[in-house]
């Protein structure tokens, strides 16, 4: 079971760090992502990592500004959101695939929690 948490209100420019806790053993075994959905638009890939979190992929969107990681002693992924544009607004979601490596495709992922809003004024 996933949940993401930490979204909120932030002027443009700001920061805001997510975390996903999740449940299990398995935890460390498989790769995890973050994924936002704005009003009217399909649910885009933002950022993954595998396994062991040694290996991370963003999207061209937020490379630079966002750093994904994962604290497998806490069971625990992390977004951490610096330079927040208004573009950013969505929801944000955290998922997990099933295996170790790590990928950008929402049908890949079979573990989604309850997203996070994410508002982003100018």
């Amino acid at each position: 079971q996933l949940q993401a948490s930490g979204g909120g209100l932030v002027q443009a420019g700001g920061s805001l760090r997510l975390s996903c806790p999740g449940s299990g053993r398995a935890f460390s075994s498989f790769a995890m992502g973050w994924f936002r959905q704005a009003p009217g638009k399909e649910r885009e890939f933002v950022a993954t990592i595998n396994s062991s979190g040694g290996s991370v992929d963003y999207a061209d969107s937020v490379k630079g500004r966002f750093t994904i990681s994962r604290d497998n002693t806490k069971n625990t992924m992390y977004l951490q959101m610096n330079s927040l544009k208004p573009e950013d607004t969505a929801v944000y979601y955290c998922a997990a695939r099933s295996i170790s490596w790590h990928g950008r495709e929402v049908k890949w992922y079979t573990s989604w929690g309850q997203g996070t809003q994410v508002t982003v004024s100018s």
